[in-house]
């Protein structure tokens, strides 16, 4: 079967778990900057940290699939484990939000974080064995640095926000920021292996 309509769902789960996230912000409690301080500030920088990540990967899956040609059952089941990972975004942040300082929060959302990059890695393997060792995805991704980079500092903040909240955090942090400064290779290769629609 063809991407269209698995894209078409994971365009609008992505886009109502934002909405969920921005519905769970904290309004300042005032009318003055002053209230803006505090919660209802942590809550925005929580925000800004889950959009990012949720921003990142709706880009990524988006590009991916216009490196393949067909989806089989594997991949639509890989699909939806990415997108359960995702949909607890807004829980896990709204958590962390609520209890910033506490350990326990910053390291559920850390995991969070790790299980939907493993879940991604999953689905880009379901690609691969559908597609073959001539997978287009597999050429585009070549050595996958900061994909394999990426659930090692998950992991380092996972741990280290036992010890220090601010350790996860600034992990989780780095990730988004790894991920957020493009990879013009990959535009290229999708450029130039543009797979035409049936």
């Amino acid at each position: 079967m063809r991407t269209a309509r698995l894209e078409a769902f994971s365009d609008g789960v992505l886009a109502f778990i934002i909405t969920i996230m921005v519905l769970e912000l904290q309004r300042p409690t005032g009318s003055t900057l002053h209230a803006l301080l505090g919660d209802p500030l942590k809550g925005l920088f929580t925000y800004l940290l889950s959009f990012v990540y949720i921003g990142i990967y709706w880009s990524n899956h988006h590009h991916m699939f216009q490196l393949v040609r067909r989806v089989d059952g594997a991949i639509l089941w890989a699909n939806l484990g990415l997108l359960f990972f995702l949909s607890l975004v807004p829980y896990s942040t709204s958590w962390m939000d609520a209890h910033g300082g506490a350990t326990v929060p910053v390291t559920v959302y850390g995991v969070n974080l790790l299980g939907a990059a493993l879940a991604y890695y999953v689905l880009q393997q379901a690609i691969f064995r559908a597609e073959g060792p001539q997978s287009l995805l597999r050429q585009a991704l070549g050595r996958d640095l900061k994909g394999k980079l990426s659930p090692v500092i998950y992991i380092v903040g996972i741990v280290g926000s036992l010890v220090s909240v601010w350790v996860g955090i600034v992990a989780y942090v780095a990730v988004a920021v790894i991920w957020l400064v493009p990879d013009r290779r990959a535009e290229r290769f999708i450029n130039a292996h543009l797979v035409p629609e049936d």
